[in-house]
């Protein structure tokens, strides 16, 4: 997997869990997630638990492309074994203890 440069993501959260996703780390992954934490994949509702079974270590950024919502969203291009690459955002919504209570993914 090549190396990309993580510096543009300035909001601590979301750096973190892309440097767990990208070094295959799903204990950090899974330290970022509030209990009862949902996912969404291009809208629909997926299972955060076998996301993260079959997408860490298998899956991962090629470039950080944009940063918007204070750092809480990010697109950038995506490679996936089982689909190729393309370009794939991440929107992360926090509750007040700074746990992760709902991850959109999907395709830009």
């Amino acid at each position: 997997m090549p190396e990309i440069n993580l510096d543009m993501i300035t909001h601590p959260i979301t750096r973190a869990l892309i440097e767990a996703l990208q070094a295959g780390d799903v204990e950090s992954w899974n330290s970022f997630f509030a209990p009862n934490a949902k996912l969404f994949d291009d809208g629909s509702p997926r299972d955060l638990k076998k996301f993260t079974q079959d997408a860490l270590g298998h899956e991962h950024f090629t470039s950080i492309d944009k940063i918007e919502n204070g750092g809480l969203s990010i697109t950038g291009h995506f490679h996936t074994a089982s689909w190729g690459d393309f370009v794939t955002y991440f929107r992360i919504y926090l509750n007040k203890q700074n746990k992760i209570v709902k991850l959109d993914i999907g395709q830009a």
